[in-house]
Formats: C-alpha cells, sequence, structure tokens
C-alpha cells in the first residue's frame, strides 16, 4: 500500500514491513494502558476539561469586543480546532521524542536502540502512543465543528481537500517540533523548556489570526517554525476572504507544504545528532 511506502521513507527504514511494525509497537503500548481504564478516561476528561476553560476564555474576548482584527468567533474557533486536532494527535502519537532526554539518553536506553537492526526513528516513534490525549483531540473537534456552523461554508471537493492537507501539514510540523527537541538531547538534556516556547507556545500563538501579532513575531512564525503556513494561510483560502498580509490564494493553498519540508528538515538534523551521541557508559 501507498501508506506503508510512505512511512518507510519518513522511519528511514530500508528493512520491509516498517508500518507494521510500527503499529504493533503502538499496539502494544495501548494494551498495557487499557489495563487502567479508569485512569486514561480521566485523564482524557481532565485534559478536555482544561480545553474547555481555554475555550470559555475566547468566547468571553469575542462577546465582549465582537472581532478581533477583522475576524469573528467563528474564524478563531476554526483555527483553535485545527491546531488542537493536530497537536492532540501530534501528542499521542510523538510521545516517545517528548520524552527522549529522560527516558532515552539519561538513562542510556538509546544504546539499546541503535544496537537493532531496525530505524532509530521507527524504534523511538512507537514507543508509546498516549490514549489520554483523546481529550484535546475531542476538544479540536467540537471547536472545529462549532466553527463550522457559525460559519456556514460552501465544503465544495477543494475545500474538504485543503482542511485535510491543512491538518497534515501541521501534524507534520508538530512533530518535527518534537523530532528537534528529541534531537537537542545530544548535546543538552535541558532543552525542553526551550522548546515547550515552540511546541505549546506556538499552539496558543496558532489560535488566533496572524495580523494581531507584532511583525517580528510573524516573520518567526511564517519562515523560521512556518505554523502560520499550515493554519493561518489555509484557512483564509477556506473562508475565501483576503489576506491583510497580502498572500495570494495559490500560495495559501499551497503553505501547507512548509510542515512536510520542516518534518524533512527535522530528520536530517536527528541524522546528524545521532553522530554526536555520546553514552551514559550505564
Amino acid at each position: 500500500m501507498w501508506w506503508c511506502r510512505v512511512a518507510d521513507r519518513v522511519f528511514a527504514e530500508r528493512g520491509p514491513g516498517a508500518f507494521s511494525l510500527y503499529l504493533r509497537l503502538v499496539g502494544q503500548s495501548v494494551r498495557a494502558q487499557l489495563q487502567y481504564r479508569t485512569s486514561v478516561l480521566l485523564m482524557a476528561l481532565g485534559s478536555f476539561l482544561a480545553l474547555a476553560v481555554e475555550l470559555l476564555g475566547m468566547w468571553a474576548l469575542f462577546d465582549r469586543f465582537g472581532q478581533l482584527g477583522g475576524w469573528q468567533l467563528g474564524h478563531a474557533m476554526f483555527l483553535f480546532g485545527l491546531v488542537n486536532i493536530a497537536f492532540g494527535l501530534c501528542e499521542a502519537l510523538g510521545r516517545g521524542f517528548d520524552v527522549f532526554a529522560r527516558e532515552f539518553v539519561r538513562t542510556g536506553a538509546f544504546d539499546r536502540v541503535l544496537l537493532r537492526p531496525r530505524s532509530t526513528v521507527l524504534q523511538v516513534a512507537g514507543h508509546e502512543l498516549q490514549l489520554h490525549r483523546i481529550g484535546r483531540l475531542g476538544q479540536g473537534l467540537f471547536a472545529l465543528g462549532y466553527a463550522l456552523l457559525l460559519l456556514d461554508l460552501d465544503w465544495t471537493l477543494w475545500r474538504v481537500g485543503l482542511l485535510l492537507f491543512a491538518l497534515a501539514g501541521a501534524l507534520a510540523l508538530f512533530y518535527a517540533l518534537f523530532i528537534l527537541q528529541a534531537t537537542l538531547s545530544f548535546w543538552t538534556i535541558e532543552s525542553l523548556e526551550v522548546m515547550n516556547v515552540l511546541t505549546y507556545g506556538g499552539t496558543e500563538t496558532a489560535q488566533y489570526p496572524l495580523p494581531v501579532y507584532a511583525g517580528w513575531l510573524r516573520r518567526l512564525f511564517t519562515y523560521v517554525v512556518p505554523l502560520a503556513c499550515v493554519t493561518y494561510f489555509p484557512s483564509v483560502a477556506l473562508f475565501g476572504v483576503e489576506d491583510p498580509l497580502g498572500s495570494t490564494r495559490l500560495t495559501q493553498c499551497l503553505a501547507p507544504l512548509a510542515g512536510f519540508g520542516f518534518l524533512a528538515l527535522a530528520l536530517v538534523g536527528w541524522r546528524l545528532g545521532i553522530r554526536h551521541y555520546t553514552s551514559t557508559g550505564s
């Protein structure tokens, strides 16, 4: 299948069956978590309610001021849903890279990963799939659904395709940020808080329209960490409005490609980082 070949490329896997092996690894993680179903459900509910507070804050902001930079509540809710669906999936799927410094580098467990005849990306990616992240995913789906009711868009085939393209690009971008976070731990194990500015901080930033931010921040999240390319620009095209920043419709539709390009660069950085890995000797 074509997705199996794509998985082989992403995991940098030379042997056959990378995707099936990945499914087996995450399957083990899911079965282990399902031994404590109540805990998973409570954690998912907590995540859902925490984001509900953010949604209430957004509603209060627009209820008080009516609009923000010319954007209405439905537009902001759409961005909120788009970002949190992608980030929720990434948190669930990218847990191995998120805890890489603590559970692989500090303990020396990465030595075992290097000795196995499989891609390091594949093994770390399959380390854990967190089920309770469904809370953020559910909140994102709720916000996106509510936004679609408020906006009343004509969902033609190209709009559906662009939305899925933007979601895929956003997932690739956030996953790349987790990979970069793990890569930094080859040089320093105290990189987590620095990367949180771009992951969790970037998520908060992307929930509001790009024009409301200062010029330097817009450039940061467009040309350095292209978060705006997978959220703001495709959203402008979906809404069918003119971009106050002057981007063309073609640019808006092709912008999510930046997420895949960023992921490719992150994988290159990962390979470079492995060359600088020094074992703990434990």
